[in-house]
């Protein structure tokens, strides 16, 4: 496997988790409003089910950002949910160093992400996206794919 140059290991002080409670909106829109969120700067986005007051079925938004892309992000989640109020608190990331290293599989090269702590690989990732692009262009099952890629990576 070849490799990239480190991610380095660090803790990110200046991010934010953002969070909104919703209800009476179409799953078409959250996928849209997901779309905006990562294209102005959100780090992460995620849906959780919930019950809500009267024990209505909502749907709680939640995302993680700089400080710096709050107001654009909160801007999106008014013009483009039902939300009424946007919940935002500071929280800390500790995020692992990171190297990039390539798998070769017969159908060509994978991207592998590890994370690293104290000089130690302790998580491993391949990029969906290249193997999908892989599994399509070769007809073949994505996890056939993943099980090369991590033949591969555990030599």
């Amino acid at each position: 496997m070849s490799s990239h140059p480190p991610n380095y290991e660090h803790i990110d002080d200046q991010m934010i988790k953002m969070e909104v409670n919703l209800d009476n909106i179409p799953g078409e829109w959250l996928g849209y409003v997901m779309d905006l969120l990562f294209e102005a700067g959100a780090n992460d986005v995620f849906y959780t089910p919930i019950y809500m007051k009267k024990n209505r079925p909502g749907i709680l938004l939640q995302l993680l950002c700089s400080v710096e892309k709050v107001n654009k992000i909160k801007e999106i989640l008014f013009k483009e949910t039902t939300t009424l109020g946007v919940r935002y608190y500071p929280l800390t990331v500790h995020r692992l160093e990171r190297v990039f290293k390539k798998a070769e599989t017969e159908w060509g090269p994978v991207t592998v992400k590890e994370g690293i702590l104290n000089g130690e690989v302790v998580q491993r990732a391949p990029e969906y996206e290249e193997c999908k692009k892989l599994a399509q262009l070769h007809n073949i099952p994505l996890k056939k794919v993943y099980e090369q890629v991590w033949k591969e990576i555990d030599i």
